[in-house]
């Protein structure tokens, strides 16, 4: 792993244990129906990406820094703003995230207006903060098929239980065009050769003894003669999704307008996409299970081409990753895995990664960090290309 990632595996546990617990965003104020809450996350990542037969590259960099303030003037109406100073784009020095506001006056129903997340992928739908591996999967990575937040509206409710969630959601959501990926983008944070279209998805989740939420990792409760919420200790649910998306075409940037045909061999503008999700989760006991199945598929403007996903003008991806882990009492050390693939229409193999994961928590996902190793084989679908990336990750929520 070389000297420098052993010493910053040291330096960041040496952090960790000094850090003090930390609370989940800060009320600043509230009185009379008027509340102001403030919050972040840092996320302090080191990578190294050994390729097989190639010369190793790492680097470090905040891959998260995010603040939010959110708040409300009214008992029915709650806004909040995020914004990401780790991830720029292009020239831009900060990226939009959440930016909403809800209304809450329904009972069991919430209207979302703004930048959301769209409800599609139980893996993207479970916050980056508290994932049991560094990185998202194939499943939730809005560079393979996973939409991104969108620009509109979204509903999310529940029956009385709260044994089955739902959200449909509406709006724009752009693709940023690359004949390796599907590429979903808000709107917001536009690069201006992006395609423009309009994304409808729903999803459904069943929770049979309970609700229960995505956050991964099974914390052992410290005293078992207290019930749980809910009212049971070992939980599972699954869930059911689909979107379409479709170009709108007033930005094809890479389709000539005469013969229809793209004009670049490394970018092509989509003129559709649709997708399905199942998936299942599981939690009790310390230990943590996530299942999920997703199919995307696409066609791009041009329908003859062909290159990198692409055959035809059109292709599939299926993608799958089972991923789990088990928290040792204490609630101090976690072990987790994950095996997932993607495979595309025009891949000569199916791209595999198989990982193992060692967190270390000092105040559950508040304050905690996190070693992960990836091993990649036939990465985007070239047979025998080979990498294996290595993860160090110090988080801090506040």
């Amino acid at each position: 792993m070389g000297k420098r990632f052993m010493a910053l595996i040291l330096g960041c546990a040496l952090a960790a244990s000094l850090a003090p617990p930390a609370h989940a965003g800060i009320v600043v104020y509230d009185k009379d129906g008027k509340k102001l809450e403030i919050g972040g996350r840092l996320q302090l990542q080191y990578l190294r990406v050994d390729p097989d037969g190639g010369e190793a590259e790492d680097d470090l960099f905040f891959r998260r820094l995010r603040p939010y303030v959110a708040g409300s003037v009214t008992e029915s109406w709650w806004g909040k703003i995020q914004f990401d100073f780790g991830k720029s784009l292009d020239g831009n020095e900060v990226a939009v995230k959440d930016a909403y506001m809800q209304y809450r006056g329904w009972k069991n129903v919430r209207l979302s207006i703004g930048n959301t997340k769209t409800p599609f992928s139980r893996e993207y739908l479970t916050s980056s903060k508290r994932q049991q591996t560094v990185e998202r999967g194939f499943v939730g990575d809005h560079n393979f098929g996973s939409p991104d937040r969108l620009l509109g509206l979204k509903l999310a409710g529940q029956n009385e239980s709260k044994k089955v969630t739902y959200e449909v959601a509406v709006g724009a959501e752009h693709v940023d065009p690359d004949v390796r990926r599907i590429d979903f983008d808000t709107p917001v944070n536009n690069a201006g050769d992006w395609n423009e279209g309009l994304i409808v998805a729903g999803r459904v989740d069943f929770h049979p003894r309970g609700y229960m939420k995505f956050d991964q990792g099974d914390f052992h409760s410290t005293d078992t003669s207290v019930p749980p919420k809910g009212g049971k200790r070992n939980k599972f649910n699954f869930s059911l999704a689909a979107f379409s998306w479709t170009n709108d075409d007033d930005n094809n940037t890479y389709t000539d307008p005469v013969t229809g045909l793209s004009t670049s061999s490394s970018k092509v503008d989509l003129d559709s996409a649709e997708g399905f999700e199942i998936s299942a989760g599981l939690r009790g006991k310390g230990v943590s299970i996530d299942v999920e199945y997703d199919l995307i598929s696409g066609d791009t403007v041009d329908p003859t081409f062909t290159g990198g996903i692409w055959r035809g003008g059109s292709t599939d991806l299926d993608k799958f990753q089972i991923e789990g882990g088990y928290m040792f009492p204490g609630n101090r050390w976690e072990l987790a895995g994950r095996w997932q693939f993607l495979d595309a229409d025009n891949y000569q193999d199916a791209w595999e990664a198989t990982e193992v994961a060692l967190n270390y928590f000092l105040n559950k996902h508040k304050v905690k960090v996190q070693l992960t190793y990836r091993m990649g084989e036939n990465v985007f679908g070239v047979k025998g290309d080979d990498i294996d990336t290595q993860f160090l990750q110090f988080q801090y929520v506040f």
